[in-house]
């Protein structure tokens, strides 16, 4: 027969729980630590018992400061100049409500502070954000943040979504900016997978639509590839051949098309198949 007396954990809101807990970030009533942050010094004030007990980084920092017997030295503010105010902010707010409001602005900056802080949940918060908001103009950043901190599913969303839009006619991006993405995320996966730069790029170089670019930008493409071999020689010849002829030929009918973002060259009236 059951006992009709036994205990039962219930949950209260937790919706309520966090709004109340938020009423008291960067609150100076009743705070005990305060911490200067940034090259602004903004003030932020803080209660040790719940950043000590939600972060061991902290409970280390707040550890050493019992230590001292010098009351002063126990008041005096920490400084925190190498992280942006908003970034900090973030951080304290899933301390305090295991919740945090990210922007493009700042996502990649507190999943640094994530990592440096051990908050094993805020990075992983981090990383869902940044995998679901990726840009070309932010792609090959995160790249390089998921090699740097291990992230290997974010790596993995990166390399696809870089990929990915090589192929595409709707990327609002200038090829010359494009090039300049995918040398930056094949020298980084050169040096994290050990392999030549030509290697890593094969697949992805070969969507790249050279044919948009001006006789002037492909003489510096030229200059530039001298220092890498990004693009193999045959297909920067091709390019020259059209100029010289004004005529594309015996190439994929995807390549000389231009893409939604593409800036419009003189050129380009010989080029039949382009985006509109």
């Amino acid at each position: 027969m059951s006992n009709p007396f036994h205990s039962a954990y219930l949950r209260g809101s937790f919706g309520s729980f966090a709004a109340d807990m938020r009423k008291m970030i960067n609150a100076p009533e009743m705070s005990d630590v305060k911490f200067i942050v940034g090259e602004e010094q903004k003030v932020v004030y803080a209660h040790r018992c719940i950043l000590a007990y939600r972060c061991e980084a902290f409970r280390t920092m707040f550890a050493q400061r019992v230590l001292s017997r010098d009351a002063k030295e126990a008041e005096v503010p920490f400084v925190l100049s190498d992280v942006q105010p908003d970034v900090f902010l973030a951080v304290v707010e899933f301390l305090y409500t295991n919740c945090v409001m990210l922007s493009r602005d700042i996502a990649l900056d507190v999943l640094t502070s994530a990592v440096e802080y051990g908050l094993d949940e805020l990075q992983r918060m981090c990383v869902d954000y940044i995998n679901s908001t990726l840009t070309v103009e932010s792609a090959c950043e995160a790249l390089q943040a998921a090699v740097t901190y291990r992230q290997t599913n974010m790596k993995d969303k990166c390399l696809a979504f870089i990929e990915g839009h090589t192929k595409s006619d709707m990327l609002t991006i200038d090829e010359p900016d494009l090039i300049n993405f995918v040398r930056e995320w094949a020298h980084v996966n050169s040096v994290v997978l050990d392999k030549p730069v030509p290697e890593i790029a094969k697949d992805v170089i070969c969507e790249l639509r050279l044919f948009l670019l001006s006789p002037e930008e492909l003489t510096i493409l030229e200059a530039e590839n001298k220092k890498d071999n990004l693009i193999p020689m045959d297909k920067i010849a091709e390019v020259w051949k059209f100029h010289a002829l004004k005529k594309p030929s015996g190439i994929a009918a995807h390549l000389p098309r231009r893409r939604k973002g593409t800036r419009l060259r003189e050129h380009h009236k010989y080029l039949n198949f382009y985006h509109k």
